[in-house]
């Protein structure tokens, strides 16, 4: 049953590559980060998030740039007493009322709220695009992470699956040395030993794989009915020196966090001094027309046509109001402004100084892991030919097959050290140059 999985987890390695030579699209980093862009429910939500921001810019536009116009009618039957128009006496006839009237009115001085706001739903675009600038990057390094997971697994299960390939070979050898009477059988058992190690270390390197690939997918938003094909290869890695205050100095400018925070704190001045304004007297403009229409049962009117055009009134109005006791609510309103514009400040400022700690961070972990992937390097080379001359020595008896299983295990250590080590120092090198400006999707 254990030889039988162990075939399996080779058939579907073999399977993942005879899909992708099939003809299937192979996705590189790039591919997979677009495509988790284009998909993303994240992105979906925040593109909701802008076209509020787009209608809120409109409405502060049309609220300071336009008047507001209303236009009504009314009718109603009179069957009490009322007063005659004409002779402003009264009567009790039954008598039939309808009007018309068109209002315009326009704010001359409102504390410049229409303006302010304005102002801060321009921001407030500013604050939409910046946040799907964030969401777009934070999906694209969590694909990175599980897309290099992904390449490391699999390239860790090929050399696995080769390993197991040569424990059975060597197995098979013993055995046919143990028939000849050149190995004893605890060389044998020892062997059958290290085989199923093998075994074991590729099956859970295997299933860690299927899980990573699984991640990935789900950050793709990859249909679930189609295989995902990714490029395995080792990728090309290069140091870049970059002056770490350059890059602080450029993502503390720059960088959409620390945008958004510098932009609300601007709009919590705005909302701040809107609210100071408004202890102070509001003036309004306001003109209309009106017309009126009457008839009276039994009586002869005149007609529809002539009344609503002798019945016609314009006026216009100048007013003032004037806060004079509102129960402490505007001065309320500005001590909460003055908090929430105390808040925003010290977001900006503990923002700032994550992004620099964040900066200085990546730089430093991009230089260490550099140096670390050129040690790793370096003992997996010492490490391939010790694990070379080791084997032949095994072939050759001079060594048992316990000390071999040393060996090898230096060796496999040290292959999985220098890709891990590669990936590790691909990631913080994205890191670094995203925030010197270069977005993960164009790296």
């Amino acid at each position: 049953m254990k030889n039988l999985f162990i075939k399996c987890v080779v058939t579907a390695l073999a399977l993942a590559e005879t899909v992708s030579a099939s003809g299937q699209t192979t996705m590189n980093l790039n591919d997979c980060m677009r495509y988790a862009i284009s998909n993303s429910t994240k992105v979906r939500i925040q593109e909701a998030a802008i076209g509020d921001a787009q209608i809120a810019r409109r409405d502060a536009a049309l609220t300071l740039f336009t008047p507001q116009i209303t236009a009504q009618t009314y009718a109603y039957y009179n069957f009490g007493r009322s007063i005659d128009p004409q002779t402003n006496t009264y009567f009790n006839t039954t008598s039939f009322h309808n009007n018309y009237g068109v209002s315009a009115g326009y704010d001359l001085f409102d504390g410049f709220k229409a303006v302010n706001n304005y102002k801060i739903s321009k921001t407030g675009m500013l604050i939409a695009d910046s946040q799907e600038k964030q969401v777009e990057a934070d999906i694209c390094l969590a694909v990175m992470e599980a897309y290099y997971n992904v390449v490391y697994y699999k390239r860790l299960c090929d050399v696995y699956e080769e390993q197991v390939a040569a424990a059975e070979q060597a197995l098979a050898k013993a055995k046919r040395q143990e028939e000849l009477g050149q190995k004893g059988h605890a060389d044998v058992i020892q062997m059958e030993a290290d085989l199923a190690d093998r075994q074991y270390d590729l099956t859970n390197t295997f299933n860690k794989y299927l899980d990573q690939k699984m991640t990935l997918s789900d950050l793709m938003f990859w249909p679930m009915d189609e295989e995902l094909v990714i490029d395995t290869s080792m990728p090309v890695w290069q140091i870049e020196p970059v002056a770490t205050e350059s890059v602080v100095d450029f993502a503390l400018e720059h960088n959409p966090g620390v945008r958004i925070a510098s932009w609300k704190e601007l709009n919590a001045k705005r909302e701040l001094s809107t609210a100071k304004w408004q202890v102070l007297p509001s003036i309004g403009l306001y003109a209309g027309w009106n017309t009126s229409y009457y008839t009276y049962q039994g009586a002869a009117t005149s007609p529809f046509w002539n009344q609503f055009r002798n019945n016609g009134g314009e006026y216009v109005e100048v007013s003032l109001q004037i806060p004079i006791w509102n129960r402490l609510a505007k001065a309320s309103a500005i001590s909460k402004k003055r908090n929430a514009l105390q808040k925003a400040t010290a977001e900006l400022d503990q923002k700032r100084r994550d992004v620099e700690s964040e900066v200085r961070r990546a730089v430093q972990d991009r230089d260490g892991s550099a140096i670390a992937y050129q040690q790793a390097q370096r003992k997996a080379e010492v490490q391939a030919e010790a694990y070379t001359l080791n084997l032949k020595k095994l072939e050759q008896g001079l060594i048992s097959p316990l000390e071999f299983q040393t060996a090898n295990n230096n060796y496999l250590k040290a292959q999985a050290d220098e890709m891990n080590s590669l990936f590790k120092y691909l990631i913080k090198q994205a890191v670094v140059r995203y925030y010197n400006g270069v977005e993960y999707v164009n790296q």
